[in-house]
């Protein structure tokens, strides 16, 4: 009888095949024309994704992104009957603490590589890719909001032996870690997040200038920057058949978030961080079939009837991370969570663990010291 519950070592091996797969397929695009004088307003200019496609084509490596992916010790296990891809990196500290590191959409776990290095010299990690995303395979059932996603890792980290840890998240793994918060706050040690979105409430009096200018950020972000979002939360199957077939297609629909969320003094997500990031992201969605399933997950989220209603509020102790054109009211955060640290960087965006990594290193690491 096969034990549904074993962990599997696991290596990342992409076929020849499916390299030049890849290679044809970029090679025969078929390039839509564009609108005279058009800029980033109105999606991603062809010319930049032109380049950016022939980067892909001809200079990115897939081999040495895979040689550095698999550096970490990884591993997969079965949740909720979904495979659950994860790295598992111990420290050789003999008092290391438990770090769950959550990720964003798009980036997902490659949007934290910058970071495993140095903070493995000082905790145990364990960097799951979401259920649906990369590794993790494309979903075989629907259902899978925040908060079922939250249970399977707090499933994870027990299967691994850890009872008591701690959790980062930037953006969507932000909202994942406050979600652990309230499902096990006995367990956490502490939540440490980034790009954390609280809604606003009705409270908008005494809304300091900078304050102010969040709330029109998200004011801007809905009328102008949230159609990538209602149509994978409405129609995913849709948008899948496109972003499964053509890389061009997915790379646009990807580095157009890059681009966006990165910090607002960088003109192009490689202004930011390095481009074969970027590109190594694409490619693990692109060879594992998942763009399609991410965009099922959107659907999921947005039609789980609890996501909007009055949540319990979080009592373990919450470390923010506040950069540059981010959203993030503090008294929304505290409303959320118990705010007990809150550091705003100079620089960085929603990605801050590729753009600043020795800065929200360090901050992880005051923090977690201080609990």
């Amino acid at each position: 009888m096969t034990d549904n519950t074993a962990i599997r070592p696991y290596r990342i091996e992409v076929s020849q095949a499916d390299l030049d797969d890849l290679q044809e397929r970029l090679r025969r695009t078929r390039w839509t024309p564009e609108i005279p004088g058009a800029n980033w307003s109105r999606g991603v200019p062809v010319d930049y994704l032109k380049r950016l496609a022939g980067h892909w084509a001809r200079d990115f490596d897939w081999r040495a992104a895979e040689a550095d992916l698999n550096r970490w010790p990884q591993f997969t296990t079965e949740i909720q009957g979904q495979t659950v891809h994860f790295k598992h990196i111990r420290s050789e500290r003999r008092d290391a603490k438990a770090l769950l590191l959550l990720h964003d959409n798009p980036g997902a776990t490659i949007g934290l590589l910058d970071v495993l290095e140095p903070l493995s010299r000082d905790f145990h990690l364990v960097v799951p890719a979401m259920p649906g995303f990369g590794f993790s395979s494309p979903l075989t059932t629907t259902g899978w909001t925040v908060k079922r996603t939250a249970a399977a890792f707090a499933e994870l980290m027990e299967r691994l032996g850890y009872d008591r840890y701690g959790s980062h998240g930037g953006g969507g793994g932000a909202n994942l870690s406050v979600e652990l918060g309230r499902q096990v706050p006995d367990r956490l040690i502490g939540l440490h997040v980034n790009a954390y979105v609280a809604f606003p409430g009705d409270d908008l009096e005494g809304l300091t200038e900078t304050e102010q200018a969040r709330m029109a950020t998200i004011q801007r972000f809905m009328q102008d920057g949230f159609g990538f979002n209602v149509i994978m939360s409405t129609r995913p199957q849709t948008i899948a058949y496109g972003l499964h077939d053509s890389p061009v297609g997915q790379l646009a629909w990807v580095v157009e978030k890059f681009k966006e969320w990165t910090d607002p003094k960088s003109e192009l997500p490689e202004d930011a961080f390095s481009l074969d990031r970027v590109l190594t992201d694409v490619s693990v969605q692109w060879f594992t079939g998942t763009s399609g399933s991410i965009a099922q997950s959107y659907y999921d989220v947005a039609h789980d009837p609890g996501a909007w209603g009055p949540k319990e509020r979080v009592t373990v102790p919450t470390a923010c991370v506040v950069t540059p054109g981010d959203v993030t009211v503090r008294r929304f955060a505290e409303r959320d969570t118990t705010v007990t640290r809150w550091t705003e960087f100079d620089k960085g965006g929603a990605y801050v663990a590729l753009e600043q990594p020795d800065m929200l290193v360090a901050d992880v690491r005051e923090f977690f010291a201080g609990l």
